[in-house]
């Protein structure tokens, strides 16, 4: 499609009669094709992805854009204009602690599978400090001992960072809300039990312990109220009782979580999930449209 200048208006948001219809004639008047479209509804939300091409509209590309953001208020949309030729690497940040199968996981991932770029890595230890340094990322690390002073730290080299998602990659850590509240639905988490099952320490071992025969892993995204954020993605295994350890359980269990994060972090960046209204709607994402494509 060497001619055609494509890009992407997502809209969300209540769900009401006549939308796709309205958006459809919104562009029509203003000369853009539409190429492709995909929409659901959940639980009364609404999210469509629209893939449009540019080419011959009648208007300039600020005006599309104004328009489109003016069309959507009138009826309570959010709506967000990416054009396809430019798209916007989106900027990784990833907290970790001791464990490294997280983030040892995230950084094996091949360019092609990975639509973002991890900017930098914070800890509250320096074990992993080998780790980010043979793969090139800056790292910095503080103590966590003094609860509020490493917030503190960390708040502000999150904001000096800027990123589009943060990622929990095993930071044993508590975040305070001030640093929750200042990225909203852009921290992802991943909990070793399935939640709302085993939250708090030791997930693995209190399934062991209770003789649960199957337990897994949640990928979330962080809220004040510990580990009762909007959840992305789980998975389970099972406990073989009366033969499996704890260490037998845990282990299988590190395993999965990586697996699961990585896939979570990978429908975000992708664009392929929204949070609305405290639940996470899986929708085509601009990716989907970008696969179609070629």
């Amino acid at each position: 499609m060497p001619n055609k200048l494509l890009a992407v208006i997502s809209v969300q948001g209540r769900d009401q009669k006549g939308v796709v219809a309205q958006f459809a004639t919104f562009v029509a008047d203003r000369g853009v094709n539409i190429e492709d479209l995909e929409q659901r509804v959940v639980s009364g939300l609404f999210v469509m992805d629209m893939l449009v091409d540019l080419k011959d509209m009648s208007v300039s590309l600020d005006e599309l854009i104004t328009g489109a953001l003016d069309a959507g208020k009138k009826i309570g949309m959010e709506v967000k204009i990416t054009l396809q030729r430019q798209p916007r690497t989106k900027r990784v940040v990833l907290l970790v602690s001791k464990e490294p199968h997280c983030l040892e996981k995230l950084l094996a991932l091949p360019a092609s599978e990975f639509n973002g770029q991890i900017v930098g890595i914070f800890s509250n230890h320096a074990a992993l400090e080998p780790v980010a340094k043979k793969a090139g990322i800056p790292f910095a690390q503080m103590s966590s001992e003094d609860k509020p002073a490493h917030m503190k730290w960390l708040l502000e080299r999150l904001r000096e960072m800027k990123p589009d998602l943060i990622v929990l990659a095993r930071y044993m850590q508590i975040l305070s809300a001030e640093v929750v509240n200042a990225f909203p639905s852009r921290i992802m988490n991943i909990h070793p039990s399935l939640l709302p099952f085993f939250p708090g320490a030791s997930p693995y071992r209190q399934a062991f312990e209770s003789g649960a025969r199957v337990t897994g892993c949640t990928a979330h995204f962080v809220t004040e109220q510990l580990d009762q954020g909007p959840i992305v993605l789980q998975d389970v295994f099972h406990i073989n009782v009366g033969v499996d350890t704890a260490e037998d359980v845990r282990q299988r269990g590190l395993e999965l979580e990586a697996d699961i994060l990585v896939k979570a972090v990978r429908f975000f960046l992708d664009e392929e999930l929204v949070v609305v209204n405290g639940k996470v709607v899986f929708k085509p994402g601009i990716s989907s449209f970008g696969r179609a494509g070629k």
